[in-house]
């Protein structure tokens, strides 16, 4: 079934309203982007893709107080990482300031708006606020015209020339559309056009001391590239009589706009100015964090282009908001994780076990699968010697109920070697255990139990003289609540931050072939989850891996519960 923008697209196609589909991307440079941003490029490449048709990049720079280059590079990085090309199609709102200031005169000309000399506190006060009856029903009192709205249009197209000319200082005059002041839509309240703001550009540079607004910028800047179909998220349903509006008064290509459900998701936010707090008070160690929903902190995580599309071709588009569980992303993401990524060996909290029955000079080399997912993947050789590394606690001196592990007396299986029996452990001076010791059964490798001996546990290992040293970093998930956003009086979502969404194990061990791993390799470490190689370097140069998520499917256990 087709979701409602396709049949959106598609009678406007029969229509003939439009003989083509167009769309674009617009993010402000003034942040990274998201996994919520992931979902609006998804669908407007995705529609484009549908219909044959093109998709811009086009950066919506008309803020300078909050934008920056390296915001957009990070942009376009995290686009094309996501698998997305838009060619020779990448627009800058701020190459059309010249284009943008003609259609402001253009609508000055048809007395459609003027130059306002109320300050931004004022022009609040006397547009008015929402209140609320007796009965609870939401009321929009009419506001109260500027004493300036009825200036002629010879006044105000001299005054918007002198604000262009930097005649008055910051914040003394504006450029508002002579919309409705008693309209319902507090919004269609003779919204300002344009501000002074002696600020920097990026781009510009001090080529401009009057920026546009974006509700004024925005659809004018898609009819200039010829936009058919402008869709957005459902916060700006409310600001598509803007849209309207300014399309028809400025004469225009009539781009039409489609609002759909923005993505929400449990244990995070989806603001980009949430997101700089965090990075800014040093919550999180910058934007490309693994425990951000940015792009390249899921990068950074281990996920996957490919995981995050399903995850979001499967959310699907609607036009009413929802939430959804992360627990559902993670399982997009084991989906893919499961098929692509090679099997290695790790530890992560080392504990000695000693082959008591194996000669020290002795190594035999042992069949072990990359990926039982894709036979094509084949072997690889891994040593087994005396004195091998395995997890602490899969060691027990006093096993609880239903411990299958080691323990004195109990056999298990090493992961592709022998079955070995406990037979004991060393302890230092304070009774801590420092090592295990047991006996290996020549008969049973690889698998083989010639005695039809049934071992209930199975344990991973690695000979202690080949491992490598890593570090590990064990994330979780960087909020304690499914939602961060919904505070007590009092309280921001600062207050609902896990403090223990990060673990670093400076002393893990791996497989020799790690230590060639390239950052951004990505491993399922048998039975502890997946893994991916962080840029950075751990303590003395060691290489780092970082969890991305564990094997348990918590999604299932939802989908199971109903």
């Amino acid at each position: 079934m087709d979701d409602f923008i396709t049949e959106f697209i598609r009678e406007d196609l029969a229509s003939g309203r439009f003989d083509h589909v167009h769309t674009r991307f617009p993010p402000e440079p003034n942040g990274w982007l998201h996994i919520g941003h992931c979902k609006a490029f998804y669908v407007d490449f995705s529609m484009a893709e549908k219909f044959g048709g093109k998709c811009n990049l086009r950066f919506d720079d008309t803020n300078p107080e909050k934008e920056d280059l390296s915001y957009v590079e990070a942009i376009k990085r995290d686009v094309r990482w996501m698998g997305y090309d838009w060619e020779d199609r990448e627009f800058y709102a701020s190459d059309y300031y010249e284009y943008l200031y003609g259609l402001a005169v253009r609508i000055i000309k048809k007395g459609k708006a003027y130059v306002d000399d109320l300050s931004e506190d004022a022009i609040s006060e006397y547009r008015g606020t929402a209140v609320e009856d007796k009965a609870n029903i939401t009321l929009t009192p009419p506001g109260r015209n500027s004493p300036w709205r009825e200036r002629s249009i010879e006044e105000n197209l001299d005054l918007f020339a002198r604000m262009r000319a930097g005649e008055f200082p910051d914040g003394a005059k504006t450029l508002r559309a002579k919309m409705d002041m008693a309209s319902p839509n507090l919004l269609e309240r003779d919204p300002v056009m344009y501000r002074i703001r002696r600020e920097y550009h990026y781009r510009t540079k001090n080529d401009w001391c009057i920026y546009p607004m974006y509700d004024f910028a925005h659809p004018l800047s898609d009819a200039k590239e010829g936009i058919t179909h402008s869709l957005c998220s459902m916060e700006y349903e409310i600001h598509r009589p803007l849209y309207d509006w300014f399309i028809r008064e400025a004469e225009v290509f009539p781009s039409r706009q489609i609002e759909f459900a923005r993505l929400n998701m449990t244990r995070t936010v989806m603001s980009k100015r949430w997101l700089l707090r965090l990075v800014q008070e040093g919550r999180v160690s910058g934007w490309d964090d693994p425990r951000m929903p940015t792009i390249a902190g899921l990068r950074r995580r281990g996920y996957t282009p490919q995981a995050i599309r399903s995850f979001i071709s499967q959310v699907g588009i609607a036009k009413t908001d929802s939430m959804v569980d992360i627990a559902f992303l993670e399982y997009c993401l084991r989906e893919d994780l499961n098929r692509t990524s090679p099997r290695v060996m790790a530890v992560l909290r080392p504990l000695r076990l000693i082959v008591e029955n194996w000669p020290d000079d002795k190594v035999d080399f042992l069949d072990a699968v990359n990926n039982p997912e894709d036979p094509a993947a084949g072997t690889r050789k891994i040593p087994f010697r005396r004195e091998l590394w395995i997890e602490q606690d899969d060691f027990a001196e006093t096993p609880p109920p239903k411990y299958f592990r080691l323990f004195p007396g109990n056999a298990v299986r090493l992961r592709y070697g022998y079955i070995v029996t406990c037979t004991g452990c060393d302890k230092d001076a304070s009774g801590r255990v420092t090592a295990v010791r047991c006996t290996y059964d020549p008969a049973t490798r690889g698998g083989d139990a010639p005695d039809n001996r049934k071992v209930k546990g199975t344990i991973h290992w690695l000979s202690a003289q080949d491992a490598i040293p890593f570090e590990a970093r064990l994330y979780d998930y960087l909020f304690k609540v499914d939602r961060p956003m919904e505070t007590e009086p009092g309280k921001t979502f600062i207050d609902h931050l896990n403090p223990d969404s990060l673990e670093t194990l400076p002393a893990a061990w791996g497989e020799p072939c790690l230590a060639q791993a390239a950052p951004g390799s990505r491993f399922q470490f048998e039975r502890l989850g997946y893994f991916v190689r962080d840029p950075d370097s751990g303590a003395g140069g060691r290489p780092v891996f970082n969890k991305t998520v564990g094997l348990r499917d918590t999604w299932a256990k939802i989908v199971k519960k109903g």
